[in-house]
């Protein structure tokens, strides 16, 4: 595919980092301007591998995709997960060699953005490069909250809270409400996110289901009962989100 330019394709891109920076039009319009080259997704398909000379940064235009990695003995974990108008592995572009892998975790597209022209927009525009350095830091918060689940929390907390934290960030991206989401995960992947195992996914995901926390009209469903109790049966505290003030997604 020929490389695009000045297409609205990049519009969520400019939503995302406009979130929490205020980009004047001719910044929104240089994003809007980065070449790119858009790409159909298959689920499992890897947008970069670990080890791999990263040469591009690639944005989320829809799916769902996820990094990972892997052990010697060929365990995965899941550090986190990505959705439209994220770019997903601006630090494997950044640091040129991939420490760790990012997949797709549902079919989807993703715009490919050639790294130089990234490096060329941040040194030409420094709100973007500002709003850049924000949304790597809040994927830092988010994964410092990741450890903590895995490491500190017992399984029914850390369900709780993933189950949250996906309702929060599906509806400030406009995929969702609070209340009533499609689960981008299967029970085997929220094992590996969680660090349980699949059985112990499935009985914790009954148990919230008995307790009227959340209901499942099919597996991949979820309508949260009582959003206040499931945040406190998961510990969840939006903070580490560092949503803008009065977000909608919180009431």
């Amino acid at each position: 595919m020929q490389l695009q330019t000045n297409s609205s394709s990049l519009q969520p891109l400019v939503d995302k980092l406009a979130y929490r920076t205020a980009l004047g039009a001719e910044d929104r319009a240089a994003i809007l301007a980065l070449p790119f080259t858009v790409r159909m997704m298959e689920r499992g398909q890897f947008i970069v591998r670990e080890r791999d000379i990263a040469t591009n940064s690639c944005l989320m235009l829809s799916g769902y995709s996820v990094r990972s990695k892997m052990t010697a003995t060929g365990n995965r974990q899941i550090v986190a997960i990505h959705m439209k108008g994220e770019l997903v592995d601006l630090q494997n572009s950044m640091l040129k060699v991939a420490d760790h892998s990012v997949q797709m975790l549902t079919p989807g597209r993703i715009a490919v953005i050639p790294r130089d022209e990234i490096i060329r927009l941040t040194l030409d525009r420094p709100m973007v490069a500002h709003a850049m350095w924000i949304d790597t830091l809040v994927d830092a918060s988010i994964l410092r909250e990741w450890v903590a689940n895995v490491g500190r929390r017992d399984a029914r907390t850390r369900v709780a809270h993933i189950l949250c934290e996906f309702a929060v960030r599906l509806r400030v991206g406009g995929l969702a409400t609070n209340t009533h989401y499609e689960l981008p995960m299967t029970q085997d992947q929220l094992a590996d996110a969680t660090g349980l195992t699949a059985v112990h996914i499935n009985r914790t995901l009954k148990g919230l289901e008995k307790e009227g926390l959340i209901e499942r009209p099919n597996p991949r469903a979820v309508s949260i009962g009582d959003w206040r109790k499931l945040a406190e049966v998961g510990d969840f505290d939006t903070n580490y989100l560092h949503l803008r003030e009065n977000e909608p997604a919180l009431h």
